[in-house]
C-alpha cells in the first residue's frame, strides 16, 4: 500500500514540473526552481527522484495509461469512429508537447516511448488472449510499436494533423491492425 503523504509530494513536484515546462524547455528547468514552486525541498525532491529526468516520465507517465485507456475504451466489435477518449487524449498532448517531445523521440524511442510501448504492448496481448484472437504477442507488438512511432513522429511535426483527424487516423490504422490476418 502506498504512503498517501508520499503521493502528494510526487503529485505536487509533477504538477510543479510540468508548470515550469510550460515556460521553459525540460533542459532549462532546475531543482531549485521546480521544489520552489512546488513549495517543497531539494531534501524532499531527492527522496523521490533522483534527477528531473525520472520526475518527467514519472510526470508524463499518465499520460501513457490514457493511451492505453483510450485505445481500449470499446467493448466488442470496433466502432467506425475513435473513441472520444482517444480524441481527447491527442487533444491533451497539445499544451505539454514539447515536454513530451524531450521523452519521446522521432520513431518512439526514448524513456517515455519504452513506457509506453511496454504498458500498451501488454495491456493489447491481455485483450487478444482473453478474447481468443490469434497471434496476441504479433499483434500486441505491432500496435505498441505503431502506436508509439505515430504518436512521436506527431508530436515532433513528422505528421501534420489536428488532433481529432490524427486521432481518426491512429484508430483506423490500429484497427486494421487487428484485423490483420496472421497465419
Amino acid at each position: 500500500m502506498s504512503d498517501p503523504r508520499a503521493e502528494r509530494t510526487r503529485a505536487r513536484l509533477r504538477q510543479a514540473l510540468l508548470e515550469e515546462c510550460a515556460e521553459h524547455p525540460l533542459e532549462e528547468v532546475s531543482v531549485a526552481a521546480l521544489v520552489r514552486t512546488a513549495g517543497l525541498s531539494r531534501a524532499t525532491f531527492y527522496l523521490h527522484y533522483p534527477d528531473l529526468r525520472a520526475l518527467a516520465v514519472d510526470a508524463c507517465a499518465e499520460v501513457v495509461r490514457d493511451a492505453v485507456d483510450a485505445l481500449h475504451a470499446w467493448r466488442g466489435p470496433a466502432p467506425a469512429e475513435p473513441p472520444p477518449a482517444l480524441t481527447e487524449f491527442f487533444t491533451n498532448l497539445v499544451p505539454h508537447a514539447p515536454l513530451y517531445r524531450t521523452l519521446l523521440r522521432t520513431g518512439g524511442s526514448g524513456p517515455l516511448g519504452e513506457l509506453l510501448h511496454r504498458e500498451l504492448r501488454e495491456y493489447s496481448r491481455r485483450e487478444r488472449m482473453l478474447a481468443g484472437a490469434p497471434a496476441a504477442d504479433l499483434i500486441a507488438s505491432a500496435v505498441a510499436g505503431t502506436f508509439a512511432g505515430v504518436l512521436a513522429d506527431w508530436l515532433h511535426g513528422l505528421i501534420e494533423a489536428d488532433p481529432p483527424t490524427m486521432a481518426h487516423q491512429v484508430w483506423r490504422l490500429l484497427v486494421a491492425l487487428h484485423r490483420t490476418p496472421v497465419g
